[in-house]
């Protein structure tokens, strides 16, 4: 092949690979800032379905985002109000209670003791030894850097929840609009196939939002009032922790009882935790097989494979935020797969 312009060749090729690198680096850049804007979609797609009940409820759009988010911000409150008293108190307990194991200065020689009790065949001096050399060995500088870290990552992380909140306001006031931009996109031959397609999405991603916070607001509530009455450690804290865990898809409720059961082991007593294991054990069957098919029934249904595949690429990619979004995600293809690829090819 003989090149006429070579180097007309080189310099396109040139420029498409520094564009390339360019969009590349802009995307990196950017981020943050496509994770915000993609969580409130995400959030805004899940609140959609109560915006229209409110709707078909004879309520114009405005006042029914506007009830809508009222409600939201209301039960997030509530909670908030609710377990951060119960949480400080919990902790300055926790504190206290190290604080007097300290100030009695018996923790080293019991915990000595309890250590050659149990492993007769170790060497319990030297062990304290190494332990006492590690920590003087460490730099405290390092540790005030990394203090400072973390509290720039939460200051940074409730900026990051507030602008979520008012792009998720916004998307929620005008998904109408939104819609309509996008589908006008679209060839008026294939709207009509394209709108049926998206609202459908767009409806599982939704149902699939609300379901699962059901799904974890039950799970926290019901741990609550177990952990409080079998006498759990810090049963608020362990109520929290299986709520979110709740919200992780197929594991996150086995996982959240893993934690919540070696706590009450390692910090309770083996009645506490055996009751709890078993409490777990029976309510992972009833959400399994009696809650979450009738509160994901009109979400669309994912195959258990497809689901764990998306939470691991989805988690590895976004982390937590990943692993919530490649669900719906997993179903819209799921959707397109069945209605569009499957008719297609069996038409050939």
């Amino acid at each position: 092949m003989k090149l006429h312009n070579p180097f007309r060749l080189a310099l396109v090729a040139t420029l498409g690979v520094g564009l390339g690198m360019l969009l590349i680096n802009s995307l990196s850049t950017l981020s943050t800032v496509l994770l915000y804007v993609g969580t409130a979609l995400f959030l805004s797609l899940g609140l959609d379905p109560l915006v229209r009940f409110l709707e078909r409820r004879k309520l114009p759009r405005w006042l029914a985002v506007l009830v809508t988010i009222l409600l939201v911000l209301a039960v997030f409150a509530g909670i908030v109000m609710m377990v951060v008293p119960i949480i400080a108190d919990q902790i300055g307990q926790l504190v206290d209670a190290i604080s007097t194991i300290i100030e009695k200065n018996t923790w080293q020689t019991d915990l000595m003791g309890w250590l050659t009790a149990t492993f007769p065949n170790l060497d319990v001096d030297q062990a304290f030894t190494y332990v006492q050399d590690w920590l003087q060995s460490l730099d405290v500088g390092s540790i005030g850097e990394g203090v400072l870290a973390a509290g720039a990552a939460i200051i940074t992380g409730f900026a990051g929840a507030f602008i979520v909140l008012i792009l998720t306001i916004y998307f929620t006031a005008s998904t109408p609009s939104l819609k309509a931009a996008v589908y006008s996109v679209v060839p008026a031959s294939k709207r009509a196939r394209f709108i049926d397609l998206a609202e459908q999405i767009t409806d599982s991603v939704g149902y699939y939002v609300m379901g699962q916070g059901a799904l974890g607001v039950i799970n926290g509530v019901l741990s609550a009032i177990l952990l409080t009455i079998i006498g759990a450690p810090f049963p608020a804290v362990l109520a929290v922790i299986a709520f979110f865990f709740s919200l992780i898809p197929l594991v996150g409720t086995l996982t959240g009882s893993t934690i919540i059961v070696l706590t009450c082991l390692g910090l309770g007593s083996p009645t506490t935790a055996l009751i709890a294991a078993i409490y777990y054990l029976v309510y992972m069957q009833v959400e399994a097989y009696v809650i979450s098919p009738r509160i994901m029934n009109r979400a669309v249904s994912i195959p258990g494979a497809v689901v764990v595949i998306a939470a691991l690429a989805g988690g590895s990619l976004l982390g937590l935020l990943g692993a919530l979004v490649a669900i719906p995600v997993a179903a819209s293809i799921l959707i397109i797969y069945r209605q569009v690829v499957i008719p297609r090819q069996n038409e050939r």
